[in-house]
């Protein structure tokens, strides 16, 4: 099982360095940095603006809360309120 997570984080890593996702910037804001630290350990940044076409605050806490129960992402009560803040402020649907 080791092995198996280990070899699938190895392909995530190298698939990630061959789509050169470097242009990819988030926009400057409160709770960006809880952004990067939380959300960018399982993918990049270029998925949150991909689906910012779609989410409201609504769908955001549903991402989130996804990423959180269904996925495992290592986030506390107080960063997920500043997590979804943020992609609601500069990635939410208007």
């Amino acid at each position: 099982m080791f092995k198996q997570i280990v070899l699938l984080g190895a392909l995530a890593v190298s698939g990630a360095a061959l789509a050169d996702e470097s242009k990819v910037h988030l926009k400057d804001g409160a709770g960006k940095d809880v952004v990067l630290a939380k959300c960018t350990i399982c993918h990049s940044p270029d998925y949150i603006s991909m689906n910012s076409v779609f989410q409201d605050k609504k769908g955001w806490e549903g991402t989130v809360n996804k990423m959180v129960k269904v996925m495992g992402a290592p986030v506390n009560e107080q960063e997920f309120s500043q997590i979804v803040d943020y992609l609601t402020k500069y990635y939410g649907k208007e």
